[in-house]
């Protein structure tokens, strides 16, 4: 069997642009990257701007698990199909992160025949995109240290510079270090830390901005450190703002490739769901509204996590309006849900699809509780038996929502048609009523209580004394209205990574929370979770290499 850059190295590519000039987009609007990746210029996104929006498609999946569920997969290969029956769409993704292509997780460009491409460019480091938040993040941190070390005018307490240091890169010794040793010219001695690149800020600010004005006015917004008496000190006060912005002026353009079928895909942006909002940027996802009658777009891991983001984060901010949902699952994942062993998958077991089932069913509930319409795909293996896919089919129609067998690994379009006629039929059918799950008004304490109840199934929240006065002061400071953006495991619906299928009886532990001003939202810390992942024992970035002709392998 082909390995999944295998199949990407043998593709055919078309010029990107031949790919952009079928969307009507010509060479000059564009920003070659050579011949197979181009920027889209600003000036072409304006132009599109009085265009009728099409239909908005989320895909979302189950809880991730060691078996694989295939969501970007699943994405790549509805807009394919989509193509196949002659319909006009763009698949909108986000763009993937250095440290799961090096460590466990892997990249982001799909798999099998149902792929976005070049894979090797994608995975690594694209159009630079990733290089330049990095850069930004980092500029405002040595500008941060600089004002302490020349006279500190803003009073900065160094006891409470909030502001972390990035790298694309899972690097656990980072996360807490301590900077300024040496010489009093050296710097002043703090404890500081670093995440990684994806749960930047910077990041979440880049794919919330509407366009440079609204990017400057969320980087002037920052927070970055807290006063003598307790005030937030902004970066707009460092007088970072401006340097950021030219950092980020090219990175703000959305990215253009193109699927193994050369179905056009813009892909910008790339948080992580379980650190931060999870979603590609607004930019993107508005321009191929404009630009196609279908915008395919994803957000990471299960939906308890990225779907829930995408609606009471992105969509809440964006005014976006999504009209179907696509839920992913597979039978072996629900089958690990039900306690079978990753050994055992391959076997028929319908009593533990029966026990596993419940991750799915939640996810279903949850879904409709933003009012719109569902379709579930079994991303299928060849070890799926009929009575299995039967049963998961029945229990999905139970439930009102429309289902079908996806084949986009193998067959690429043509696999997916089936789950593109169902999602048609659904957006033909079934009206879209969709709602965020909070209001504005409601506490910081309340909005947490709302998420890990409605939608992880909680009993309760708990939040230490600590936690509390964390809450507090940001709703003195003005930012209790904000939404929140919960960081736990995606293994589980729980906070506790351990406890898969439907956890009940138990309560969500916030360790720490604080706030993300310009990108408008509260982050919220649970569990064990990290915001710069660590290596496993024999990660990913072991069996990589690249020959002298300059061929990549084992990237996947």
């Amino acid at each position: 069997m082909k390995t999944d850059i295998e199949i990407a190295q043998e593709s055919v590519m078309e010029p990107i642009t031949k790919v952009a000039a079928r969307l009507g987009i010509r060479e000059e609007d564009l920003e070659l990257y050579g011949r197979y990746k181009a920027k889209i210029s600003d000036e072409y996104i304006q132009s599109i701007q009085n265009n009728p929006d099409g239909k908005l498609i989320l895909v979302t999946a189950i809880n991730p698990t060691p078996a694989g569920e295939g969501k970007t997969t699943t994405s790549v290969g509805l807009g394919e199909a989509f193509g196949q029956l002659g319909k006009k769409a763009i698949i909108a993704l986000r763009e993937p992160s250095l440290g799961p292509c090096f460590g466990i997780k892997g990249g982001a460009s799909g798999g099998g025949y149902a792929q976005v491409v070049p894979m090797e460019d994608l995975n690594l480091h694209f159009t630079g995109d990733f290089h330049a938040i990095t850069s930004a993040n980092n500029l405002l941190a040595a500008l941060l240290d600089n004002h302490i070390q020349q006279g500190n005018a803003l009073r900065i307490d160094t006891r409470q510079v909030v502001w972390k240091r990035c790298l694309d890169m899972n690097d656990r010794v980072l996360r807490n270090i301590v900077v300024g040793l040496g010489n009093k010219a050296d710097g002043v001695v703090r404890e500081d830390h670093f995440v990684i690149t994806v749960a930047s800020e910077i990041m979440a600010v880049l794919c919330l901005a509407d366009d440079m004005e609204d990017l400057k006015k969320r980087l002037a917004a920052m927070v970055v450190a807290y006063d003598m008496d307790g005030q937030p000190v902004t970066a707009g006060q460092l007088q970072a703002v401006g340097a950021m912005a030219a950092l980020l002026k090219d990175a703000m353009k959305p990215n253009l490739i193109q699927t193994l079928e050369h179905t056009p895909a813009i892909v910008h942006g790339g948080p992580f769901a379980n650190i931060a909002h999870g979603c590609n940027s607004v930019r993107a996802t508005k321009a191929a509204l404009k630009m196609a009658d279908y915008c395919i777009t994803e957000a990471g891991f299960g939906a308890d996590l990225g779907a829930e983001k995408f609606f009471d984060i992105k969509c809440r901010k964006a005014g976006l309006k999504p009209d179907a949902v696509v839920l992913v699952a597979t039978v072996r994942a629900l089958k690990y849900n039900g306690g079978v062993q990753k050994a055992e998958l391959s076997k028929e077991n319908v009593d533990a699809l029966k026990k596993g089932i419940v991750n799915l069913e939640k996810h279903i509930e949850n879904l409709h509780k933003y009012g719109v319409p569902v379709v579930v795909t079994l991303n299928s293996f060849v070890t799926d038996t009929d009575a299995e896919t039967e049963f998961v089919r029945q229990f999905c129609e139970e439930r009102g929502c429309e289902f079908a067998l996806s084949r986009v690994w193998e067959q690429g379009g043509v696999g997916g048609i089936d789950l593109a006629n169902k999602v048609l039929k659904s957006l033909a059918e079934k009206e879209s009523d969709f709602h965020v799950l909070y209001g504005d008004e409601l506490s910081i304490q309340e909005k947490i209580a709302a998420v890990a109840k409605e939608i992880y199934g909680a009993e309760g929240v708990i939040c230490s004394s600590a936690v509390q006065k964390q809450i507090k002061r940001l709703e003195e400071l003005g930012f209790g209205r904000l939404p929140v953006c919960i960081a736990k495991t995606q293994y589980s619906l729980s906070d506790n990574p351990e406890l898969l299928g439907k956890p009940q009886g138990f309560t969500v532990n916030v360790r720490e929370v604080y706030v993300s001003a310009g990108a408008g939202f509260i982050v919220v810390l649970t569990g064990s979770i990290v915001t710069m992942p660590g290596l496993s024992k024999a990660p990913a970035a072991y069996g990589i290499d690249v020959d002298a002709s300059g061929k990549i392998t084992g990237l996947f």
